[in-house]
C-alpha cells in the first residue's frame, strides 16, 4: 500500500503551486475537497472558470463530463480528474448513437443538450445549456422551432411550463434527484413549520410542486442567503449544505431524504468517489489525464461556444 503526506492539504498546496495548477469542485463534492478548491461552483460556473484560467493544470473535481468540458474549453491545458470512474446518470442515459436516431427522425428540430450529457452528444447539439440558464437558452429559439431537450426529461418538462412550449423531452434523469420522496418531504414540512422548500428542477415534478424556490445550485446558496426564514429544506445533492453552512450559519438546513431509508440515496454515488488522497496522487503524477480526440473536441465546442454567447 501507498504511503501518503502526513499533511495532505500541505502537500496538495505544494503540487498545485509546483504544477501552476488550479482545482476546480462542484457544490456536490465533500466538504474537503471545496475547502482546497481554487474555485467552487455549479456546471456554469465551472465552465466559465475552465474557460478563463491561466493555469497550466487543471484538476477538476467533479464528474466525468464536466472535465470533458474543461478539455473541449481548453486543448492545450492538462485537465485532471481525481477519479476517472466518477461519471454520471444521466450523461450515461443519453448515448449519442440514440440521441442522433431521435434527430434522424425530426430532421426539423434543434438540439438543445443538458451541460450533464458526453462529449459525444455535445458534438451533435445546436446548443448547451445549464439549469442556470436553460430558459434562456430555450427562449432564444423561434417560437416555431421544434425542439429536443436532452437528457434530462425532469429540467427539459420545468422549462416547457415556464415557457409554454412544446418539446420532444429525451427520458432521462438523474439517480440523485429522481429518488427523493415526497411523503418525506410532506413529513419535513409538518415538522418545520415556516420552513422554504427548495428543489433543483431536476428533481421529479411532483417534488417541484411543493417548492417555494426552484433553481440551479448556485440560484439555491443565494436563495438561502438572502431568504428570511428561519429553516430551509434541501432538495437536491447534500453537498451544496457545506456551503449554505457556511453562508448561512444561523439557518436550520434539512435536505430532504430519498425514498429509501436503509441508503444515502440522496447522495451522488459518483462526485462522492473523488477524495484528497486520489487528488493528490493525481497532481503528483499528472494521472488521471482526460485526452479527447481533437475533431470531436472541435465539434463538441461549438455548441458550448453558443451557449457562452448568451452570456
Amino acid at each position: 500500500m501507498e504511503t501518503l503526506p502526513l499533511d495532505l492539504l500541505g502537500a496538495i498546496d505544494d503540487l498545485r503551486r509546483q504544477r501552476n495548477a488550479v482545482i476546480l469542485a462542484h457544490y456536490y463534492q465533500e466538504g474537503d475537497i471545496q475547502d482546497v478548491a481554487d474555485f467552487i461552483g455549479d456546471s456554469l460556473q465551472l465552465a466559465k472558470a475552465a474557460q478563463t484560467t491561466k493555469a497550466d493544470v487543471i484538476l477538476f473535481c467533479g464528474v466525468h463530463f464536466m472535465a470533458e468540458t474543461a478539455k473541449i474549453l481548453n486543448p492545450d491545458r492538462i485537465v485532471l480528474v481525481p477519479d476517472m470512474a466518477a461519471g454520471c446518470s444521466l450523461a450515461d442515459a443519453c448515448p449519442a448513437p440514440l440521441l442522433q436516431r431521435m434527430k434522424d427522425k425530426h430532421p426539423a428540430a434543434k438540439v438543445v443538450s443538458y451541460i450533464n450529457c458526453s462529449a459525444a452528444v455535445k458534438a451533435i447539439s445546436d446548443i448547451i445549456c445549464t439549469s442556470s440558464n436553460a430558459e434562456r437558452v430555450v427562449r432564444s429559439f423561434p417560437a416555431d422551432q421544434e425542439l429536443i431537450f436532452a437528457p434530462d426529461r425532469n429540467l427539459g418538462g420545468y422549462i416547457a411550463k415556464k415557457t409554454g412550449r412544446s418539446m420532444i423531452l429525451w427520458p432521462g434523469t438523474c439517480i440523485v434527484h429522481e429518488t427523493f420522496s415526497e411523503r418525506r418531504l410532506i413529513e419535513l414540512v409538518s415538522k418545520n413549520p415556516g420552513a422554504h422548500v427548495v428543489a433543483h428542477p431536476e428533481c421529479e415534478p411532483q417534488i417541484l410542486g411543493h417548492a417555494n424556490f426552484i433553481g440551479s445550485t448556485s440560484a439555491l446558496l443565494d436563495y438561502v442567503v438572502r431568504t428570511e426564514a428561519p429553516a430551509f429544506i434541501v432538495a437536491t445533492e447534500p453537498g451544496i449544505l457545506h456551503q449554505m453552512k457556511k453562508a448561512a450559519p444561523e439557518k436550520l438546513l434539512l435536505p430532504l431524504p430519498g425514498t429509501d431509508e436503509s441508503c444515502s440515496c440522496n447522495e451522488c454515488p459518483h462526485m462522492k468517489r473523488n477524495t484528497l488522497e486520489k487528488m493528490y496522487l493525481a497532481l503528483r503524477d499528472l494521472q488521471p489525464r482526460l485526452e479527447m480526440d481533437e475533431t470531436l473536441r472541435q465539434q463538441a465546442l461549438i455548441p458550448l461556444d453558443r451557449m457562452m454567447a448568451l452570456g
